[in-house]
């Protein structure tokens, strides 16, 4: 198939029907010009993928001040199409000058019909693939930037929160490790998020992986990547998450999860700047900006060997404490009158607004599973209520109970609101982690996490 619009500028009106007639069989568009003063109109009109250019113009010059000066033009207004500089054989060194000042490539004239055939073909192809490196790049760009949209809105206003943003402005710009601590629900991945986008690697990619979700025979594969055949369903090869985030950022969270064993793997990939995927011997260098998180207490797992001490002393060069939404009173209302006008917009309910005594009911509350429980409860407020008004009844907020008290006792003993209140009961005993919960109410992540959404906790 033909393919490629391609436009001849020379003063040598022989040169350009010769031109036209060998190329018109192996393209789909040739245009010819003996004015190079018609580029800039031509170009306005076509988009060409390459432009064969004489070197001189004006009889008897053959300093290619010419060509050199009509270059710059076009590259000016297209720097994508390819430039082809025509040339006599004495202007060689002249032509490959040419090449650092931006042209793809030059033919000899007289030239050689297949010569030049080859040449155009081969730097269509050229064209056309960075076309296509600059299609996936803007694909990947607008595909990062929407997967990253709803973490965009970072919102607060009390002094603990003011800290956070501060440190973040500040080691953002750096390529320093990040460690961030908090509870569930606190927005581990919002900071994460928040510190990527302000990068020097703001333009690469972001790759998040929950390390509590990867068991420890997939572990290796996950992050290292795999070759083809290094276990049964390896039916080729694989990029692990540290490959796919190469001069981007990796987001390691849940790493408190890992068992020594595997720790002691990303350790050693993070100290030598390079991975290697199972099944192979090959090291493969990477470059990432790792940030980690846990709600675990990683110092005090350090101290009882059950954390190492130089893979913690590796990932916090910095460290970024998140306060649990009960320490941050008096941003309460601004989020929850944001999740309000996010979650109106959602369901078509507009104008909804907080009644009197809601936002008081709902600072009462201790919020175990912080910023993220407030989202889920106002979002499931919007959906059921029939007011335009939420008031403090549209919220089933149920307060802890008293401290010593071990008995189990429910208003109601349909099994769903018992295992309801049972799931909110260990997530409140492990301070909002899910690992830890689930490993009590005997349930796997993925179990819990189903009953959290099916519950809207």
């Amino acid at each position: 198939m033909k393919y490629g619009t391609v436009l001849v500028v020379d003063d040598d009106p022989d040169i350009l029907q010769a031109a036209r007639l060998l190329l018109k069989k192996h393209v789909s568009l040739v245009e010819t010009t003996e004015n190079p003063s018609e580029i800039p109109k031509l170009m306005k009109h076509t988009s060409y993928d390459v432009i064969l250019l004489d070197m001189n113009f004006a009889r008897g010059n053959n300093s290619g001040k010419e060509g050199f000066h009509w270059l710059e033009q076009i590259v000016s207004l297209d720097p994508s199409v390819a430039v082809i500089m025509i040339t006599a054989f004495g202007d060689v060194e002249t032509a490959v000058h040419a090449i650092k000042e931006g042209a793809t490539d030059f033919v000899l004239k007289p030239w050689q019909n297949d010569r030049l055939i080859t040449t155009i073909l081969n730097t269509l192809q050229l064209h056309q693939s960075k076309k296509e490196v600059d299609q996936l790049r803007a694909q990947k760009h607008h595909l990062s930037e929407a997967m990253d949209s709803p973490y965009k809105v970072f919102i607060g206003e009390s002094q603990v929160m003011l800290q956070v943003f501060n440190t973040i402005r500040k080691v953002a710009p750096t390529d320093a490790n990040v460690l961030i601590l908090g509870e569930n629900g606190t927005g581990k991945e919002l900071v994460a998020r928040a510190i990527h986008r302000q990068s020097n690697r703001s333009n690469e990619v972001f790759v998040t992986v929950d390390l509590g979700a990867v068991s420890e025979t997939l572990f290796e594969s996950e992050l290292f990547g795999h070759a083809k055949g290094a276990f049964t369903d390896a039916r080729e090869d694989r990029a692990g998450r540290f490959e796919a985030a190469n001069e981007g950022t990796l987001f390691l969270d849940e790493i408190g999860n890992l068992s020594l064993p595997l720790q002691a793997k990303l350790l050693s990939a993070l100290q030598n700047r390079s991975v290697i995927r199972l099944g192979t011997n090959k090291p493969r260098p990477i470059d990432v900006r790792l940030i980690c998180a846990t709600n675990m207490p990683l110092y005090e797992m350090s101290t009882e060997n059950n954390f190492r001490q130089d893979l913690l002393y590796r990932i916090n060069t910095v460290e970024i404490k998140l306060p649990p939404l009960r320490d941050r009173g008096e941003d309460l209302p601004i989020l929850a009158n944001h999740f309000l006008s996010v979650f109106a917009r959602k369901y078509k309910k507009s104008a909804m607004r907080m009644g009197g005594g809601t936002i008081k009911k709902l600072a009462s509350y201790p919020w175990p599973g912080n910023v993220r429980e407030l989202q889920h409860a106002i979002e499931r407020a919007v959906i059921l209520s029939d007011s335009s008004v939420l008031q403090p009844e549209d919220f089933l907020l149920v307060s802890p109970e008293p401290a010593g008290s071990n008995e189990l006792t429910f208003e109601s003993y349909n099994l769903e609101e018992v295992e309801k209140h049972a799931i909110k009961q260990s997530l409140k005993k492990n301070n909002g982690n899910i690992s830890h919960a689930a490993r009590e109410l005997g349930l796997t992540r993925a179990a819990l996490y189903r009953r959290l959404e099916k519950y809207g906790l």
